[in-house]
């Protein structure tokens, strides 16, 4: 019978074992978390640098030195020229307008501006005293659209419009027309119109998401006046006015110098100020100033030196309108956000640091240029403002899910809203640039861009004769978004090089394209 200090030494070799046999098995799991850890870290490094060459190849392909730019701007005067010589002939539609009158500021009485844009429409009334200092604007009123409008019909469209401005004339009271006076209305309609005259004209299509296919070949003027006529309303439509025109109209009101007129808001679309005698598809057209605005619809022009990438090809194949508004699609509001979710999508896809794929990014136009612009500008150290924008996306995604244990993509560090915040600037970059591009192609065409235009024929020291030219720019894009107003800004120096452009005035229209309306109207019966 063993002894009790032999049983006790037997006792210790097994627990020495035991340990020994813990420690080894320790050591095993301790490598083998290390080999997990270390195999996460090459895997989470690779996938970063994948994303890496996505933000790569993204910068290469949006962009835009100043030769490329200067490319576009031949480009545009080109086709500028081509669609005013034949209908059909450019990419350009180059519409007639039959504003061949601004005002100047002798107007008097009161006006009334209803606007069918984008996003929203407004109701205003403006009240003119005869000189340039004396311009009243009151009881304005901004409304959404309202969504179901936008593929309802036209009867109810307009009889919508017709029961707003019923309502803005209620709130006036009996005062403000007590003599029984006919109002006299603009109505600023931001789509594509060919025009018979300044007060009537036909759709020729939507754009910027409605999709009423009854109303393309109506006329437009004709479709409200009616809904007016049905409400028992004492008003007359006196113009049909493309909103770039309004601006343009408010913007000569103020400065005279003013011969361009680009709005950027949810689409896009420029006018400007032409001579007669070039609008050759029109031969024998006479007016007594011996010139006419020109809508040009810009949104649909096209060059191959746009910078395009997969992002705008795929946006562009899904849309309600492929291969049609090229430009507009790369430069305006409507778009921008989409482009940086479709970039987002796809960096989610080759990579988890959004965590797991999100369902919402793969909704179009989920994430606003609104968004985009918030979290572009945003400059609080940790970028607040870019995790509160993902969390919402994390939180409609949420909304979406019945298992809430995916992890959310707004679960982001800060090296990644980092990676966000660069993507809103090549997006937007590339927009603000283009969009000067644009406007330095109408100035190239009408010879104030310092080369003479393309067709002008003028000696060399004509051309160093640079005139003042200020250019009438609106829209929430440019108004609300700095970076892209800046970015616009810049390019349209770098273009147009430092001597010309001090002569070129970029002058901001709040609220233009309805004022501005409303003045033509005036300017109608002075």
């Amino acid at each position: 019978v063993p002894s009790t200090v032999e049983r006790r030494e037997e006792g210790s070799v097994v627990m020495g074992k035991v340990a020994v046999a813990f420690a080894a098995a320790a050591v095993l799991v301790s490598c083998s978390v290390a080999a997990v850890m270390v195999g996460r870290r090459i895997k989470s490094r690779a996938k970063w640098r994948a994303v890496v060459e996505i933000l790569k190849e993204l910068e290469e392909a949006c962009d835009t030195p100043v030769g490329r730019l200067r490319q576009v701007v031949d480009a545009m005067a080109v086709e500028m020229h081509a669609g005013l010589a034949s209908e059909g002939g450019s990419k350009l539609k180059m519409l007639l307008t039959f504003v061949h009158h601004l005002p100047n500021g002798t107007e008097k009485g009161t006006y009334y501006a209803l606007h069918l844009g984008g996003t929203y429409f407004r109701i205003l009334r403006v009240h003119l005293g005869g000189e340039r200092s004396y311009l009243d604007v009151q009881d304005v009123e901004r409304h959404p659209i309202p969504s179901h409008l936008m593929d309802s019909t036209s009867e109810v469209l307009f009889n919508f419009l017709a029961f707003s401005m019923e309502r803005f004339i209620e709130k006036e009271g009996k005062e403000s027309n007590s003599q029984g006076v006919k109002r006299e209305l603009a109505f600023t309609f931001s789509f594509p119109v060919k025009h018979s005259s300044i007060s009537s004209g036909v759709l020729i299509k939507w754009t910027k998401g409605f999709e009423i296919s009854e109303m393309v070949g109506k006329d437009v003027a004709e479709c409200l006046q009616g809904a007016m006529n049905r409400r028992g309303l004492d008003i007359h439509v006196a113009a049909l006015v493309n909103d770039t025109v309004g601006a343009l109209s408010l913007g000569y009101y103020h400065d005279p110098d003013t011969v361009v007129a680009v709005v950027f808001g949810t689409g896009s679309n420029a006018c400007y100020l032409e001579r007669t005698d070039a609008i050759i598809k029109s031969q024998g057209l006479l007016t007594t100033s011996g010139s006419m605005v020109v809508n040009m619809e810009w949104g649909n022009f096209w060059s191959s030196h746009l910078p395009r990438t997969s992002y705008d090809i795929d946006l562009d194949a899904e849309s309600s309108n492929p291969n049609d508004m090229g430009f507009e699609k790369m430069i305006a509001g409507l778009y921008l956000g989409d482009i940086v979710r479709r970039v987002i999508r796809h960096m989610s896809q080759v990579s988890d640091i959004f965590g797991p794929t999100s369902s919402m990014l793969s909704e179009p136009y989920v994430l606003r240029t609104n968004s985009v612009s918030a979290m572009h500008e945003d400059d609080t150290p940790e970028l607040q403002q870019v995790a509160r924008i993902l969390k919402d996306l994390g939180k409609l995604e949420e909304a979406s899910l019945t298992c809430e244990m995916n992890k959310q993509v707004s679960d982001v560090p800060l090296k990644v809203r980092k990676l966000v915040v660069k993507i809103c600037d090549v997006v937007t970059r590339r927009a603000g640039r283009l969009a000067a591009a644009g406007i330095a192609g109408i100035l190239k065409k009408v010879g104030r861009d310092g080369s003479g235009g393309i067709t002008s024929g003028r000696s060399r020291s004509e051309m160093r004769m640079q005139k003042r030219t200020v250019v009438a720019v609106e829209g929430g894009l440019y108004m609300n978004y700095t970076m892209f107003r800046e970015y616009m800004e810049e390019a349209l120096v770098e273009i147009l090089g430092e001597e010309v452009s001090q002569y070129v005035v970029v002058k901001a229209m709040e609220d233009g394209s309805s004022i501005g309306s409303a003045l033509l109207v005036a300017s109608l019966q002075s």
